[in-house]
Parts: structure tokens; sequence; C-alpha cells
């Protein structure tokens, strides 16, 4: 399985969009500072992910949440109170 997921970090208003085919490993990795893309931002939670059987799937949704927007709208009001939770630890 491969996954496409969304963080957001709880210090900051930030977020960030990644895949993977090791959904677990790759979250220890963003909440120990492993990850270099996330440890400025520390620390972060994940709020959304989907599953593919295709990486090429996995990688074109994540293309698409990235770099165009009306994906990633569509994603933000289906998530709006998930985006909003309070700031805390």
């Amino acid at each position: 399985m491969y996954y496409v997921y969304l963080l957001r970090s709880l210090h900051h208003d930030w977020g960030y969009i990644g895949y993977t085919s090791h959904l677990r490993t790759r979250m220890r990795q963003h909440r120990t500072g492993q990850a270099r893309s996330t440890r400025p931002y520390l620390p972060v939670k994940p709020v959304y992910y989907e599953a593919y059987i295709s990486w090429e799937d996995a990688r074109h949704r994540e293309q698409a949440l990235k770099y165009f927007g009306k994906a990633y709208g569509q994603l933000k009001r289906r998530l709006a109170h998930s985006l909003r939770l309070p700031v805390s630890g």
C-alpha cells in the first residue's frame, strides 16, 4: 500500500503533504525530527491520509494536492473542523 498524508503543526500555521509506502515509520520520523522537511515545525500531528494500491496513483494525488489549488481546497473544506482543532500537545 502507498499512502498520501497531511500533517499539521501544533505550534505554527503550517501543514505538510507527503506520500510513503510505510506510514507508521514515516509518521515516527516526522514526530521525532528525523524528517528534515518538518523538523522546524515540530510538533506535528497527522490529520488525514488516503491509501492506494498503486505508487503512481499515490504520487499523482500528492502532486495534485501540493501543486493544484483546487484539489487542496476541496480537501481543506472536507477537513475544516480537523484543521481548526485547538493547538495542544
